[in-house]
Order: C-alpha cells, then sequence, then structure tokens
C-alpha cells in the first residue's frame, strides 16, 4: 500500500472519545465509507491482497466486516460468505463459540458454502481482542476449508489480537492495512 494510500484512509478514521463508554477512544470509520475515494482505495488494496495470497472465496465478519468483505468480493471476482452472530442464519449451519473478556459468544456460518478446495481469506474492520476472528478461522476449517489469510483495516495492536491470532493463524497471513 501506498503512503498516499494509507494517509487518505487514516485521514478518514474520526476518533470519537468516551464511546461506548468513559475511557474508551472509538475508531469511527463510516467517514471513510461516505466518501467515494477512500472506500475504493480501501476495496481495491483488500482486493489486492484476495490475489496475492490466492483467495477463492471471502468470508467476512459481522457487522462491519460485511460493509468491507463484500464489494471486496465483487472487485475480486470471488464469492463472499458471511460469518454472523448465533441464531442469524437460516437452516444448517456450523457454530463456534469463543471467549470474550466478559463472557462468551457464538458465531456461525452456512457449511455448504465452503468447499474443500477453497482458499479463505477472512476480512473485518478490525482487528482487536482476536476472539472473533480466531473463531472463524476455526469454523472455516471445520467446513473443510483452507484458510489463505486475515485482512483487516485497522489493528489495535495495544490490545494484543495479533498475539491471540497467531497459534490459529497457522502460519497464513495477518495483513492490517493500519495499526494504531
Amino acid at each position: 500500500m501506498t503512503g498516499g494510500t494509507r494517509e487518505l484512509l487514516l485521514s478518514r478514521i474520526r476518533d470519537v472519545a468516551d464511546y461506548p463508554k468513559p475511557g474508551v477512544l472509538f475508531k469511527d470509520i463510516t467517514p471513510l465509507l461516505a466518501d467515494p475515494s477512500a472506500f475504493t482505495a480501501l476495496t481495491d488494496e483488500l482486493a489486492a491482497l484476495c490475489a496475492t495470497h490466492g483467495a477463492t472465496k471471502i468470508v467476512g465478519l459481522e457487522a462491519r466486516g460485511f460493509i468491507l468483505a463484500a464489494p471486496v468480493a465483487v472487485r475480486a471476482g470471488l464469492g463472499f460468505v458471511p460469518v454472523r452472530k448465533a441464531g442469524k442464519l437460516p437452516g444448517a449451519t456450523l457454530r463456534q463459540a469463543y471467549e470474550l473478556e466478559y463472557g462468551t459468544a457464538e458465531i456461525e456460518v452456512h457449511a455448504e458454502d465452503l468447499d474443500a478446495g477453497d482458499r479463505v481469506m477472512v476480512i473485518d474492520d478490525v482487528l482487536a481482542t482476536g476472539g472473533t476472528a480466531e473463531a472463524s478461522l476455526e469454523l472455516v476449517r471445520r467446513a473443510g476449508a483452507e484458510v489463505a489469510g486475515v485482512a483487516v483495516l485497522m489493528e489495535l495492536g495495544f490490545l494484543a489480537g495479533r498475539a491471540r491470532l497467531e497459534p490459529a493463524l497457522r502460519g497464513a497471513p495477518l495483513e492490517a492495512l493500519i495499526t494504531v
């Protein structure tokens, strides 16, 4: 990614103090999504990563990951598979529980949307603690597909999500366009 593209993306991410609770500095990507030049640049960068790593399908993580992953799938000419919170997908699903700092959560995928020959790029907006991404990698593998990598717009380095995710990647790349 060029320095100009990085600066464009960074300039469109708004800091919101004390959201969702006091002491938290929230990184709001809605100004980036509202700017067609920035959103196109982001889509192009993520699509290029999919090509570089030989992805054949893209998994987007609920909810902002859907917003990023769907246009990347279209741009890259790949299928898009949503990973949703438990209970949101109809029919047969694979479910994976994971730990949060305050409890547990579960995500699901339609297993029939992933095939044994697929190389899956997991896309999300932010890598924070890594729990959701880690669970999604397990789901991809349980569905019989291979993990091509994980790509995120932004990594919150101070939360150590990369360290948590490293064993689950099993050598697959983790690409963060911006690290804060």
